[in-house]
C-alpha cells in the first residue's frame, strides 16, 4: 500500500472523530521533503478538496520562531538568558526580577489571558479590533506573578509577548523583519510571513469555530491576528515542516544553541500521545519516546489546530512532521502529527 493510502487511513478517523473537515500534511525525512498533501475538504460545504499547499495561522509554534530569534541574538552578545528582561526594558510591567531563560521555558510566573472571561468576551464581540499590547501586558501588571520566578511552571502568552516586544526594541525590526532575516528568506520561503492585520490574511484557508455562537464558522476573515498577543505566522505545511527541521538539524542556529532550546526544563508528565513531555526554550520535547529524541511545538486558535515535530530517528531516519487542521480541536493537529509517524514507523 502507497504511503500516501496508509496515511490517508490513518488520519481520516481522525477527522470524522473531530468533524474537522479537512488537514493539510507535509513530511520531511533526511532534510528533504518527501510528501505534502492535503486530506478532506476545503471548506464544510466540500466544495474542494482541501490543498497541500493551504495557509494557516500556526498560533503557537509561532513561540519556537521566536525563542530562536532570542537564542540567535543572545549569541550574538546582544542579551543574556540570564539576565533579567528589566535590564533592557527598566519599565517592564512587573518589578520582580525574571531572566529571559525562565520567560522562555514558562517558568517566570508571568499570568496569562486566555481563560480571562474579559478577553474571551472581547474576542467575541469585537472580533476585528483585538487589544493592543499595552492592553496584554496590562493583565501582567494587575495580576502580578503566579509565583516566585523559577520555582514553578505555567504556560504564558504574555511571557512571549514580552520576548517579541523586546525583539523588537533591541534589534530596530518588526517581527517579520527579524524572522525575515533568521527563517524566511535563508529558506526560501514563498507562503510564509507574520500576519498583521486581517488584509493580511485573505488567502487563508477556512478555519471553522463555534466560538462566536453555537454553529461552526469560518474565522478566516473575522479573527484579527493581533488577537495572539506575541503575534502569529502564516504558513503552509511544507514550508512549516521546513523550518522546523532547519532549526533542528542546525540550519537556522549553531547546533549548540538547539541543544539549550531542547534541554528539558520542567517535566509536565504524560500528554498522550506523548509519553512524557518536558517543556525547553521555546520547544516541547517527548523524553521517553520510542522514536529517538523528539521535539517542536504544537499550536491551536480558533478555527486551526497545528503541530511540528522532529522525531531524531523514526523508523532509524531523522523525520519532522507539520500537520495542520482547518477546524480547531483538542491537540487534533498534534495526533495527526503522531498518526503519521507511527505509519513511518511501521512501514
Amino acid at each position: 500500500m502507497a504511503l500516501q493510502e496508509q496515511i490517508q487511513l490513518a488520519v481520516g478517523p481522525l477527522l470524522t472523530q473531530g468533524g474537522i473537515p479537512g488537514a493539510a500534511i507535509a513530511l520531511s525525512i533526511d532534510g528533504q521533503l518527501v510528501l505534502e498533501i492535503g486530506l478532506g475538504d476545503r471548506d464544510l460545504h466540500q466544495s474542494a478538496p482541501l490543498p497541500a499547499s493551504a495557509s494557516f495561522y500556526i498560533y503557537s509554534v509561532t513561540k519556537t520562531l521566536i525563542a530562536a530569534a532570542v537564542l540567535n541574538r543572545a549569541n550574538a552578545g546582544w542579551l543574556d538568558l540570564d539576565a533579567p528582561i528589566q535590564q533592557y526594558w527598566p519599565n517592564f510591567p512587573v518589578a520582580t526580577p525574571l531572566t529571559l531563560r525562565q520567560i522562555l521555558s514558562h517558568t517566570s510566573g508571568l499570568p496569562d489571558y486566555g481563560g480571562l472571561p474579559a478577553y474571551g468576551a472581547a474576542v467575541k464581540s469585537t472580533p476585528g479590533s483585538p487589544w493592543s499590547g499595552e492592553d496584554y501586558l496590562d493583565v501582567a501588571r494587575r495580576r502580578g506573578l503566579l509565583f516566585e520566578p523559577g520555582t514553578g511552571w505555567s504556560y504564558s502568552n504574555i511571557g512571549y509577548l514580552a520576548l517579541k516586544t523586546l525583539m523588537e526594541q533591541s534589534t530596530g525590526q518588526s517581527m517579520q523583519d527579524f524572522l525575515d532575516e533568521l527563517f524566511f528568506t535563508p529558506l526560501g520561503l514563498q507562503r510564509t510571513f507574520v500576519a498583521a492585520s486581517l488584509g493580511d490574511v485573505v488567502g487563508l484557508t477556512p478555519g471553522y469555530t463555534a466560538m462566536f455562537d453555537d454553529e461552526l464558522q469560518d474565522m478566516s476573515q473575522r479573527y484579527h491576528p493581533g488577537w495572539v498577543s506575541h503575534g502569529v505566522v502564516v504558513s503552509t505545511a511544507a514550508e512549516l515542516v521546513r523550518m522546523m527541521d532547519a532549526l533542528m538539524s542546525g540550519q537556522i542556529l549553531n547546533r549548540l544553541l538547539v541543544e539549550q532550546m531542547a534541554q528539558p526544563v520542567h517535566s509536565l508528565g504524560a500528554h498522550p500521545p506523548l509519553q512524557s513531555v518536558a517543556s525547553g526554550l521555546g520547544l516541547f520535547m517527548d523524553t521517553n519516546s520510542p522514536y529517538g529524541r523528539v521535539a517542536g511545538h504544537n499550536g491551536g486558535g480558533p478555527g486551526y489546530s497545528i503541530a511540528a515535530f522532529h522525531f531524531s530517528a523514526l523508523a532509524g531516519r531523522p523525520t519532522t512532521i507539520a500537520a495542520a487542521t482547518n477546524r480547531e480541536g483538542n491537540n487534533v493537529g498534534l495526533d495527526v502529527a503522531y498518526a503519521v509517524a507511527r505509519v513511518l514507523a511501521g512501514a
